[in-house]
Protein backbone atom coordinates (compact mmCIF):
# COMPACT_ATOMS: atom_id res chain seq x y z
CA UNK A 1 0.00 0.00 0.00
CA UNK A 2 1.25 3.63 -0.89
CA UNK A 3 2.83 5.51 1.85
CA UNK A 4 0.67 8.20 0.41
CA UNK A 5 -2.66 6.49 1.45
CA UNK A 6 -1.58 6.42 4.83
CA UNK A 7 -0.47 9.88 4.95
CA UNK A 8 -3.69 10.40 3.56
CA UNK A 9 -5.25 8.61 6.18
CA UNK A 10 -3.45 10.33 8.90
CA UNK A 11 -4.63 13.58 7.24
CA UNK A 12 -8.59 12.29 7.49
CA UNK A 13 -7.72 11.15 11.37
CA UNK A 14 -6.31 14.55 12.39
CA UNK A 15 -9.46 16.76 10.75
CA UNK A 16 -11.81 14.44 12.76
CA UNK A 17 -10.13 14.30 15.95
CA UNK A 18 -9.87 18.51 15.41
CA UNK A 19 -13.48 18.71 14.17
CA UNK A 20 -14.13 16.71 17.46
CA UNK A 21 -12.70 19.36 19.21
CA UNK A 22 -14.49 21.72 17.93
CA UNK A 23 -17.48 20.08 18.80
CA UNK A 24 -16.80 19.74 22.29
CA UNK A 25 -16.17 23.99 22.36
CA UNK A 26 -19.19 24.42 20.11
CA UNK A 27 -21.31 24.33 23.31
CA UNK A 28 -24.11 22.57 21.52
CA UNK A 29 -23.97 24.45 18.47
CA UNK A 30 -24.84 28.11 20.47
CA UNK A 31 -21.13 29.30 19.36
CA UNK A 32 -20.54 30.06 15.83
CA UNK A 33 -16.93 30.07 14.91
CA UNK A 34 -16.48 26.53 16.50
CA UNK A 35 -19.39 25.14 15.21
CA UNK A 36 -18.10 26.17 11.16
CA UNK A 37 -14.40 25.11 12.05
CA UNK A 38 -16.16 22.14 13.68
CA UNK A 39 -18.11 21.30 10.21
CA UNK A 40 -15.08 22.44 7.81
CA UNK A 41 -13.02 20.03 9.70
CA UNK A 42 -15.29 17.38 9.62
CA UNK A 43 -15.91 17.79 5.52
CA UNK A 44 -12.21 17.98 5.17
CA UNK A 45 -11.66 14.67 7.12
CA UNK A 46 -14.58 12.57 4.80
CA UNK A 47 -13.02 14.17 2.09
CA UNK A 48 -9.69 13.01 2.80
CA UNK A 49 -10.96 9.25 3.91
CA UNK A 50 -13.37 9.31 0.26
CA UNK A 51 -9.96 9.57 -1.27
CA UNK A 52 -8.10 6.70 0.75
CA UNK A 53 -11.66 4.18 0.00
CA UNK A 54 -9.86 4.30 -3.56
CA UNK A 55 -6.92 1.90 -2.54
CA UNK A 56 -8.18 0.42 0.81
CA UNK A 57 -11.44 -1.29 1.58
CA UNK A 58 -13.89 0.24 3.29
CA UNK A 59 -13.96 -1.56 6.73
CA UNK A 60 -10.54 -1.67 7.23
CA UNK A 61 -10.16 2.42 6.63
CA UNK A 62 -13.09 3.09 8.54
CA UNK A 63 -11.22 0.48 11.42
CA UNK A 64 -8.39 2.28 11.20
CA UNK A 65 -10.11 6.51 11.06
CA UNK A 66 -12.45 5.57 13.94
CA UNK A 67 -10.44 3.73 16.25
CA UNK A 68 -7.07 5.82 15.88
CA UNK A 69 -9.87 8.91 16.23
CA UNK A 70 -11.45 7.53 19.28
CA UNK A 71 -7.97 7.29 20.85
CA UNK A 72 -6.94 10.89 20.23
CA UNK A 73 -9.86 11.90 21.03
CA UNK A 74 -10.07 10.43 24.48
CA UNK A 75 -6.05 11.80 24.84
CA UNK A 76 -7.43 15.39 24.26
CA UNK A 77 -10.35 15.36 26.48
CA UNK A 78 -7.50 13.94 29.24
CA UNK A 79 -5.47 17.12 28.83
CA UNK A 80 -7.41 19.34 27.29
CA UNK A 81 -10.64 19.61 28.62
CA UNK A 82 -9.96 17.50 31.98
CA UNK A 83 -11.77 14.74 31.41
CA UNK A 84 -10.87 11.63 33.52
CA UNK A 85 -10.33 7.73 32.20
CA UNK A 86 -11.14 5.02 35.07
CA UNK A 87 -9.19 1.58 34.07
CA UNK A 88 -11.94 0.22 32.25
CA UNK A 89 -11.61 2.79 29.78
CA UNK A 90 -8.23 2.73 29.18
CA UNK A 91 -8.30 -0.98 28.60
CA UNK A 92 -10.81 -0.43 26.47
CA UNK A 93 -8.61 2.56 24.17
CA UNK A 94 -5.83 -0.48 24.42
CA UNK A 95 -7.69 -3.48 22.65
CA UNK A 96 -8.60 -0.82 20.21
CA UNK A 97 -5.26 0.15 19.59
CA UNK A 98 -4.36 -3.36 19.35
CA UNK A 99 -7.14 -4.30 16.77
CA UNK A 100 -5.80 -1.57 14.73
CA UNK A 101 -1.82 -3.11 14.47
CA UNK A 102 -3.17 -6.70 14.08
CA UNK A 103 -5.45 -5.56 11.31
CA UNK A 104 -2.63 -3.42 9.87
CA UNK A 105 -0.04 -6.06 10.65
CA UNK A 106 -1.95 -9.28 9.73
CA UNK A 107 -5.18 -8.85 7.49
CA UNK A 108 -5.15 -9.71 3.91
CA UNK A 109 -7.58 -7.05 3.14
CA UNK A 110 -4.88 -3.87 3.40
CA UNK A 111 -2.59 -5.13 0.70
CA UNK A 112 1.23 -3.66 1.76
Amino acid sequence: MPILTYFTLIVAIALEVVGTSFLQRSEQFTRLLPTLMMAVCYAGSFFFLSQVLRVMPLGVAYAIWSGLGIVFVSMIGLLVFGQRLDAAAIIGLTLIVVGVVVVNLFSTSVRH
